[in-house]
């Protein structure tokens, strides 16, 4: 505003210096008058007039420049206001979703820690199992650990499934031949013997056999180590009047023993024909379980024995307090016999007495029996 009013006092001067330079050169009228003060006298109306204008005009903007001020500010407070309002709603946005990030990211950490704790244990694992596995193939690859491999299966078996007393391990028969286990049962049918036997390098053969000629020819050699294995146990470990008229042959493998009733139905005829039963893990648990009944019953075959032949005794003790008891009862009977005669001897006695004491006899004599024998008397008469 205050260059707007610059710019019109500008503009009033410029007019008033023009049309006082075109009076001055003009002078006087054409009628020979003198305008000159005249037109002074205008101007300084005009200029009168223009002040008050502009005093009215100055006054009008100093209200509207006040007024716009004022309006100006309440828009800046109100603007300020809003921005203080919505600069303080995000930021408690940004700092809500800023606490949501982080506790979703702790627990986001939390569970991959977890994760990756799990997967380290089963990468452990992994790696011992590998150690195992590593392990497991050098004790299968050689023969004589492999044996005894099978004999600690077996013995884990068997502990597993029987009480102590029921079996023995590394036990020398009669023949001199050393069982790797000896599960013993009442006649019938006896002590029974379980051998381990691993033949794995025929099955073996046959499952890398690279074409039919060496897949038979594994087959064949599979076989052969099977029913070879089942010779030795039948001439070996059944013993005639020491163990029972079968054995066991434990192969501690159930995938050998799957391939070996699939596929080899002629080998399991000759082990049946030779009173060889060939077992896996499985089903020597059952047959093992089928011991235990065996055992629990002729145990308790046993305690029924026990208990009659107590019942026997008991009997007879019976038979006994009832004779005592029957002497007893005939003492007590010739007891009161004597006592009923006892009490008839009395009562004559004091019969007798009395009597005695109604013959007439002298005062002296009859006190005098008064005080040797009438007490006596009377007591047993009582």
């Amino acid at each position: 505003m205050d260059s707007l009013f610059i710019v019109i006092a500008v503009l009033l001067a410029a007019i008033v210096g023009a049309v006082f330079v075109l009076f001055v050169r003009r002078g006087q009228n054409d009628d020979g008058t003198n305008i000159l003060g005249t037109a002074i006298n205008n101007l300084a109306t005009a200029q009168t007039e223009l002040t008050g204008r502009l005093s009215q005009l100055a006054e009008s903007s100093a209200v509207g420049q006040a007024q716009l001020s004022e309006r100006l500010q309440a828009q800046e407070r109100a603007v300020t206001k809003t921005l203080d309002e919505r600069l303080a709603d995000l930021t408690r946005r940004v700092g809500e979703n800023l606490q949501q990030n982080t506790t979703r990211t702790g627990e986001t950490m939390a569970k991959l820690q977890e994760r990756l704790a799990v997967i380290d244990t089963a990468q452990k694992n992994i790696t011992e199992l590998s150690g195992q596995v590593v392990g497991l193939q050098d004790i299968l690859a050689n023969k004589q650990a492999r044996g005894a491999f099978g004999e600690i299966q077996l013995q884990d078996l068997v502990k597993n499934a029987l009480p102590p007393s029921a079996y023995d391990f590394q036990v020398t028969l009669g023949n001199g031949k050393r069982a790797d286990c000896v599960v013993h049962l009442p006649n019938p049918p006896g002590s029974i013997v379980i051998d381990a036997k691993f033949p794995l390098e025929g099955y073996r053969a046959m499952l890398n056999a690279g074409d039919d000629a060496a897949r038979a020819l594994a087959r064949r050699k599979f076989a052969s180590d099977v029913a070879t294995h089942v010779a030795h146990i039948a001439e070996r470990y059944i013993v005639a009047g020491e163990t029972a008229e079968s054995a066991l042959l434990f192969l501690p493998s159930e995938a050998v023993y799957a391939e070996l009733h699939a596929s080899f139905p002629e080998v399991i005829e000759r082990s049946y024909s030779q009173r060889v039963w060939i077992v896996s893990p499985t089903t020597l648990m059952a047959t093992l379980n089928t011991v235990r009944a065996v055992l629990k019953d002729s145990r308790m075959r046993e305690q029924a024995g026990v208990i009659q032949q107590e019942v026997a005794h008991m009997l007879q003790d019976v038979g006994r307090l009832d004779q005592r008891v029957e002497n007893l009862e005939r003492h007590f009977g010739q007891a009161e016999k004597d006592l009923r005669e006892i009490r008839t001897s009395a009562e004559k006695v004091v019969r007798r007495g009395e009597h005695i004491a109604e013959i007439e006899l002298g005062d002296e004599i009859v006190k005098t029996l008064e005080r040797t024998g009438g007490a006596q008397i009377h007591q047993l008469a009582k």
